[in-house]
């Protein structure tokens, strides 16, 4: 779980940074930003609670 919350929070990073290039070629850049940012903002933050959650339910050493 742990590994899969962190590579959909690099996955949603790299998202984001991609779709930076693609405004120049936008009608709308502002509106073409915004849902980028809801979209890999939401990813990262699902991502995020999986990482959580795979900490919590990990057993410490014995």
């Amino acid at each position: 779980m742990i590994a899969v919350g962190t590579v959909l929070l690099v996955l949603a990073v790299l998202f984001f940074l991609s779709m930076r290039d693609m405004t120049s070629w936008s009608n709308d850049p502002v509106a073409l930003m915004r849902a980028v940012g809801e979209v890999s903002g939401g990813i990262a933050g699902v991502s995020l609670v999986m990482i959580v959650f795979g900490l919590i339910g990990r057993k410490a050493p014995a």
